[in-house]
């Protein structure tokens, strides 16, 4: 998923000939083996760095991703767009 590899450039993870390195165990993956849109534990750390990024254009970044129902996939989604929009 491109989405899944934008999430990782983020949060500054080494990407290499499509592996990316595991954000804890810090071994390489195969970047279809990401798991941001599927597992609590691999998207909260990345909700962490969204909060503790300043408030940017007039919006909080991390209301900016709590805008949303709570379920992964909307999360997932919220992060994606934020992601995209602090790169531009």
């Amino acid at each position: 998923m491109k989405e899944n590899k934008i999430i990782a450039e983020f949060m500054g993870l080494g990407i290499q000939l499509d592996m990316v390195e595991h954000i804890e165990s810090g071994e390489y993956i195969h970047c279809e083996e990401m798991e941001f849109h599927t597992s609590w534990d691999w998207l909260m750390p990345v909700v962490e760095k969204i909060k503790d990024i300043p408030t940017y254009e007039g919006y909080d970044s991390i209301d900016f991703v709590l805008n949303c129902d709570l379920t992964i996939e909307n999360l997932y989604n919220s992060v994606v767009e934020f992601i995209k929009e602090y790169n531009k």
